[in-house]
């Protein structure tokens, strides 16, 4: 209901001129575009990633408003002369390398021609990953009841919407402390799942991460070696992390690899710490899942927002490419400091 009372409201903007409003007080100079799967059946992945529909219609909308879909070296360069009538910047990432990135999402992005990058953790094309996620969610395709004996819950989900949700509850639990991830193993032998066979039918293998790099579209950057959330764990560790996998990329390819995407990228996942450590073990850039736009010459290079795109509706990305997150984030943070001034004057 949430969900649906806030796409009225975002049309209602649409339609009402206000986004464009938006866009003019609140939108930055660049934005990073996060996407993971682009699926060709989006129903019967529940709902997990992005339909080919919806990417197209971004990409047209990047266009439309006039972003200029750049390359983050071109983008991070441009922002760093300070030039106040340069156009807006949009960079495209992809994370995890999923083979559909290969196969349906590079058709559409030549026909744009427009650069992107990959980031690859080493255990995909290894099919060594400790995919959880791609697990659940073909324990939920395949089974109308589930119970996720860590979580002590029991999903009784014989229709598409309550697999979803079901789903989207697992999820939301591992989210809360990645932790949690390693709880599921024995779920995944119970329902008689191969996270190496779902690595090996969803994730680019060797062969097809090397053809890809030579395409003159693209980029591949790094993503850790196991897809850790690099904060839970100890700094050899988190340091070994970047370091191997950095040294596997650019082996494999033969190129070299400068750009990181911190697994999972929220605050739980990564911090300070995690970005010292990038750019100590030689990456030039970092990204993260934090919303955001980047603006002015000041960026912090290892602390890069983006804005992400799932199965939410267009006119969200929409939204976020105006700026509408920003402004609700600015009221939000004048409220909770007036809030407490009102308290102490009663």
């Amino acid at each position: 209901m949430r969900q649906v009372l806030t796409t009225g409201i975002l049309y209602g903007m649409h339609w009402t001129g206000l986004m464009a409003v938006f866009r003019q007080l609140f939108s930055g100079q660049a934005v990073i575009v996060m996407f993971h799967e682009i699926q060709r059946d989006f129903r019967h992945e529940l709902m997990t990633g992005t339909s080919v529909e919806l990417f197209q219609q971004c990409l047209s909308s990047l266009r439309r408003q006039g972003w200029k879909i750049v390359t983050l070296d071109e983008c991070l360069h441009a922002l760093s002369l300070g030039d106040p009538k340069a156009p807006r910047y949009a960079v495209i990432t992809f994370d995890d390398g999923y083979r559909d990135v290969l196969s349906v999402a590079l058709p559409i992005l030549e026909q744009d021609n427009a650069p992107f990058t990959v980031y690859v953790p080493t255990a995909a094309p290894t099919r060594a990953l400790k995919s959880w996620w791609l697990g659940m969610r073909e324990i939920f395709r395949r089974a109308d009841h589930v119970t996720i004996d860590p979580m002590g819950v029991r999903f009784d989900c014989s229709d598409f919407l309550s697999k979803k949700k079901g789903l989207k509850a697992v999820v939301k639990w591992v989210h809360e402390d990645y932790r949690r991830a390693a709880l599921l193993d024995r779920t995944f032998e119970t329902h008689r799942i191969s996270l190496s066979a779902l690595n090996a039918a969803y994730f680019m293998d060797e062969r097809e991460l090397q053809a890809l790099s030579r395409h003159p579209l693209a980029s591949i950057g790094g993503h850790s070696t196991s897809h850790a959330a690099l904060a839970t764990l100890d700094p050899s560790s988190a340091r070994a992390e970047l370091e191997d996998n950095r040294m596997y990329l650019e082996t494999l390819l033969g190129l070299p690899v400068r750009h990181l995407a911190f697994p999972y990228g929220t605050p739980g996942a990564c911090g300070p710490r995690e970005a010292h450590i990038a750019e100590q073990v030689g990456f030039s850039t970092a990204v993260t899942t934090r919303k955001g736009h980047l603006d002015g010459a000041s960026v912090n290079r290892f602390w890069l927002p983006r804005i992400g795109l799932g199965c939410h509706p267009r006119i969200s990305f929409e939204a976020n490419l105006s700026g509408v997150h920003v402004a609700a984030q600015a009221v939000s943070n004048a409220v909770s400091v007036d809030l407490p001034l009102r308290s102490r004057a009663k």
